[in-house]
């Protein structure tokens, strides 16, 4: 997935941290949601400016974070 326009890193926003389209919800902050048994419809629900693809967004970029750090 090309996630170029979706993750987006602004120095200082979030420390530097990446973020969903310049919001202020990181993609830590997804994962962690995930990680913590939340399911993408309910991350949806309580965060209506998201979408589906900015979820797949983050598992992607995270991906590929952590290939570059293998």
């Amino acid at each position: 997935m090309n996630y170029q326009g979706i993750i987006t890193i602004e120095p200082g926003k979030r420390s530097g941290k990446p973020c969903i389209r310049g919001m202020r919800i990181t993609v830590y902050d997804i994962l962690e949601y995930l990680a913590g048994g939340m399911t993408e419809a309910e991350i949806l629900e309580d965060f209506f400016e998201l979408t589906a693809q900015d979820i797949k967004a983050c598992l992607a970029f995270a991906a590929d974070y952590n290939l570059a750090f293998t």
